[in-house]
C-alpha cells in the first residue's frame, strides 16, 4: 500500500495555481481575456494557449531551479 504524502500534494497543487496564474498572465499581457479564449477561432485559441503553456513552463523550471540553487547553498539536498 502507497500513501501520499501531504507535503509533496501541497507542492504540487501550490505548483499548479502558479502555472495557471502564470499563463493567465501572459494572456493578459498579450491582451486577451483568459476568460473569453473561447470566442477565438481555434488556431488562434490553441497558438495563445501553447505560448502561454510555454511561457508558464519556462518560469516554472527557473523557479525550481533556484530554489535547487539555494538549497545547494545552505546544505540541503
Amino acid at each position: 500500500m502507497t500513501t501520499k504524502d501531504p507535503d509533496t500534494r501541497a507542492m504540487q497543487d501550490q505548483t499548479a495555481h502558479l502555472e495557471l496564474t502564470l499563463m493567465e498572465q501572459f494572456i493578459r499581457a498579450r491582451g486577451y481575456d483568459p476568460a473569453k479564449l473561447g470566442d477565438l477561432a481555434t488556431d488562434e485559441r490553441e497558438r495563445v494557449q501553447k505560448e502561454a503553456a510555454a511561457h508558464a513552463a519556462g518560469k516554472l523550471a527557473e523557479v525550481e531551479s533556484r530554489a535547487h540553487f539555494i538549497h545547494e547553498l545552505h546544505g540541503r539536498r
